[in-house]
């Protein structure tokens, strides 16, 4: 079998050259029609719309991120091409992180840290309470596993209510403020479409307990930011957590550096150098299942926009 002839761009990258040859194929440059195309640059949706341009004959192309709104809205994805991203392919430093966030909220870490003086005792144990995960993904999945040990009831609220395992119940979107009701943490872990853009809202937000923290790990879309700040000034809610903020970055002086139940990193939930070894390995991976004609990982579900 021919191997696939893959284009990398819109730069050079050692690495990424390196996947696609340990995954069996050929580095080639556009001229070269190559049939297929690794794109690295999540935010230049144009640069990789002129590349498709020249290259209509490719008939894979993978993406860097698990996110794929911006390609999305571009109107780029189509069902004439395999198109694939990262998703799945980071999904443990991301669970990591989100509940490093959890635990740093409710154990008042912030304001410890801070503190240039003897504090009032105060803190919230996660063993044995309850939490809700929004998105059924390999970010879910993570944090299931890394939340095994804390004895939790998990319940996942995804599209469509498959079973995920280590959660104890799986609902779908329309029963959302169901699952708000009782948790001490709420975690956003789901892909940003039309249909989740702003999905907690002030309505969502009232519907938690004054006792529950809100961790964003998936995009600063899916959270009505004027709302938010409005119950953690209210304290109708304990604490938000976010590595991801609307807008973003999050600019200086807005109101949530300000408070002190909201914690902000960074969008550091995967850095570059945790990234480049597993989008690398995700690279190497699909090149190989392309070449023995296998179905590919991380496959991005044009009509449903992830």
């Amino acid at each position: 079998m021919t191997p696939p002839r893959v284009a990398v761009g819109p730069f050079p990258s050692e690495f990424a050259t390196d996947a696609v040859q340990a995954g069996g194929g050929e580095v080639v440059g556009l001229d070269d029609r190559p049939d297929s195309l690794v794109w690295l640059d999540p935010g230049d949706v144009d640069g990789l719309a002129v590349w498709l341009a020249e290259v209509p004959q490719a008939r894979w192309v993978q993406l860097p991120f698990a996110g794929v709104e911006r390609v999305a809205a571009a109107g780029l994805l189509d069902d004439e091409r395999i198109w694939t991203c990262a998703k799945g392919a980071y999904a443990e430093p991301v669970a990591e992180h989100a509940l490093a966030l959890a635990l740093a909220g409710l154990r008042y870490l912030p304001i410890r840290v801070a503190a240039t003086s003897w504090g009032l005792p105060a803190g919230t144990s996660i063993y044995d309470r309850k939490v809700t995960i929004l998105g059924g993904g390999g970010i879910a999945t993570s944090l299931l596993e890394q939340l095994a040990p804390f004895r939790v009831e998990a319940t996942v609220v995804r599209r469509t209510p498959d079973a995920v395992p280590g959660a104890a119940r799986v609902l779908p979107v329309e029963r959302l403020h169901e699952a708000l009701v009782d948790p001490l943490v709420v975690i956003l872990a789901l892909a940003l479409t039309p249909e989740t853009t702003g999905i907690i809202g002030a309505a969502e937000l009232a519907a938690m307990p004054e006792t529950a923290w809100l961790v964003n790990v998936a995009r600063g879309g899916h959270v009505d930011t004027a709302a938010l700040v409005d119950a953690l000034g209210a304290g109708s809610i304990a604490g938000a957590a976010l590595d991801v903020t609307d807008p973003e970055p999050l600019p200086d002086g807005h109101p949530l550096w300000d408070l002190e139940n909201c914690i902000v990193t960074p969008h550091t939930a995967d850095t570059i150098d945790m990234v480049i070894p597993l989008l690398a390995e995700r690279i190497r991976v699909n090149v190989r299942r392309l070449a023995d004609g296998d179905p590919l990982v991380g496959r991005v579900d044009a009509s449903a926009g992830y």
